[in-house]
């Protein structure tokens, strides 16, 4: 899901994209539907939605009218695309066999890419803060991509989670990640050369996706709900409370 003005983008993995009329949150309305291949997350950056299009790779959608969405084009990527995050004129796919694949949409009609940082295992989430791309591995863990310059990606540092790293939100210095059966890893990227653990807090459930807001992550923790997490002090994260699903 991606929220972008009164409207919420969600991507289905049996269906396509979902635009949802949020301005009344207790009211929410479908505004309208467009079939894609199997998306698997959905970024949405001016008048277009990304949408991380499982096998399809990276295909976009014009979204300038809510009513009336329609692709523009696609970009394939050698493998499963799993993740999207938009950054200026580039797409960072996280691509299951392929790493990050980063993608230029200057011309989001005909999007090109125009570099990739392959990581070991299953590259499965990405965010993109300042000149880093953080990669979450479901096999390695965290890696830290310097992308001062797009086209030549260079790993800046790792940081090796006990679980399986499913995606990551990135706020100030602190890189949060969802990872699986060891459930919130907060990781310190002041330094993003030595990232260092600064707190965890496991979830009963497998922490699939999260988003932080203040000072609160909110995990969601597969079969066991949404899981409220206090992170103000980021060195003893601990769950104030959670929702059945």
């Amino acid at each position: 899901i991606a929220l972008a003005g009164n409207y919420a983008y969600v991507s289905t993995v049996y269906g396509g994209l979902y635009i949802i009329d949020v301005s009344n949150p207790a009211t929410p309305v479908e505004t309208s539907f467009h079939p894609t291949f199997k998306p698997y997350d959905v970024a949405v950056s001016g008048n277009y939605a990304y949408i991380a299009d499982s096998e399809k790779g990276l295909s976009i959608i014009n979204v300038a009218d809510p009513a009336n969405p329609a692709q523009v084009s696609s970009c394939d990527t050698p493998d499963f695309a799993y993740d999207v995050a938009v950054a200026g004129n580039y797409a960072y796919v996280a691509d299951q066999g392929g790493g990050l694949r980063i993608i230029n949409v200057a011309d989001p009609a005909h999007p090109l890419e125009a570099a990739f940082y392959d990581t070991p295992g299953i590259a499965y989430g990405v965010a993109v803060a300042g000149n880093y791309a953080y990669v979450a591995d479901t096999s390695s863990g965290l890696h830290i991509i310097n992308i001062s310059d797009p086209t030549h990606p260079t790993e800046e540092g790792f940081y090796a989670t006990p679980g399986w790293a499913h995606n990551v939100v990135v706020a100030g210095n602190y890189a949060y990640v969802a990872d699986w059966d060891a459930g919130l890893y907060i990781i310190n990227i002041s330094d993003p050369e030595h990232p260092a653990e600064s707190g965890s807090c496991d979830t009963p459930g497998t922490a699939w996706d999260l988003t932080v807001a203040g000072d609160h992550a909110y995990v969601a923790d597969s079969e066991e709900g949404l899981r409220v997490i206090n992170v103000s002090d980021t060195a003893d994260p601990s769950e104030v409370s959670s929702h059945s699903t």
